[in-house]
């Protein structure tokens, strides 16, 4: 089976390379992503699927657009590939690409489709405090994820578990999944469900602005925010006039809930309290929520500890 992979960043890597390493595929080209300006002194960086070509000397298109790159598209049309597999690639594909491989264009989608179609479906399913989600390979027709899905795999998605962590628990499910994909529709097994349009649900790109927490909200909404938006944007707060962002939080116990409230017994939204060395913010209903990792402005991100001590809190002051 003679593929061409679109993909680009580190999620997609798991697949890149189990492809790589099966002796029945051979990765004819990858196309990615161009390089961007990463860091504090903004120097080009790589997408990670780039540096997996690298290693493995395979050919690397980087089209800004792949839909106005013509001599890419002429040259992917060259190679005949049988497939082209495709994972987090960042761009939609036109009708002239979907009709170069022989046998159509598969890809690997982070949830159990319908649901989540779109840019960001791990960090939505974590925002929305689902506790199951998964993996969909699936053809790709013109359209946003909406093409007949393959196979299926699912995840639980642990209570503390962040964006980040089920990211690269779903890539690992799903670089096995798009092998045994290839594999079925090589042996003529290989069968193809009609999405149900009814049950569809979108998960948009994510902003900055959607990391304002409002602590008003419940413990367990602002939890799952922080959750979903690690490692971006990232949720985020005010303390002393100053941007904070929240790393990690923990829902607190029931017998340490009791002590909070016992001792503030109308505890406003932000308020903050210490409790053995501990800090805790009251939320909706003076239900309190644990801060574990919080990162100052212009500072790398530190436990909740350092920045307690560090500061002096009194007695009253609130994050808003």
């Amino acid at each position: 089976m003679q593929i061409v992979f679109f993909g680009t960043p580190e999620f997609a890597v798991p697949t890149l390379e189990a492809l790589i390493n099966d002796k029945d595929i051979k990765v004819l080209a990858v196309v990615t992503q161009p390089d961007r300006p990463s860091g504090r002194g903004h120097k080009l960086q790589a997408p990670p699927v780039k540096l997996v070509c690298q290693k493995y000397n395979i050919p690397v298109y980087q089209p800004e657009k792949l839909s106005k790159a013509n001599d890419v598209v002429e040259s992917l049309r060259v190679l005949q590939p049988d497939l082209i597999i495709m994972v987090a690639f960042g761009q939609i594909l036109k009708k002239a690409v979907l009709e170069i491989p022989k046998l159509g264009v598969i890809n690997l989608h982070a949830s159990l489709l319908p649901a989540y179609r779109g840019a960001a479906p791990i960090n939505w399913a974590i925002i929305n405090g689902d506790t199951v989600t998964g993996i969909t390979t699936m053809f790709t027709e013109v359209g946003l994820d909406t093409g007949p899905m393959l196979l299926k795999q699912e995840i639980c998605i642990d209570a503390n578990m962040n964006a980040a962590e089920l990211s690269k628990e779903l890539a690992n499910c799903g670089a096995s999944l798009t092998v045994k994909t290839i594999q079925l529709l090589q042996a003529g097994g290989l069968q193809s469900q009609k999405q149900d349009d009814s049950k569809a649900t979108y998960a948009p790109l994510l902003s900055k602005e959607l990391g304002k927490i409002d602590w008003s909200r419940s413990a367990v909404e602002i939890h799952n925010l922080v959750r979903g938006l690690i490692p971006w944007p990232l949720a985020f707060t005010s303390f002393r006039d100053n941007i904070v962002k929240i790393w990690r939080t923990s829902l607190v116990e029931s017998n340490e809930l009791s002590n909070l409230q016992q001792n503030s017994p109308k505890g406003e939204p932000g308020l903050i309290s210490l409790l053995n060395n501990r800090l805790f913010v009251c939320c909706q209903n003076n239900i309190w929520l644990e801060i574990k990792e919080i990162q100052p402005a212009n500072r790398a991100k530190l436990n909740a500890f350092d920045w307690i001590n560090g500061l002096h809190l009194q007695s009253n002051e609130k994050l808003v």
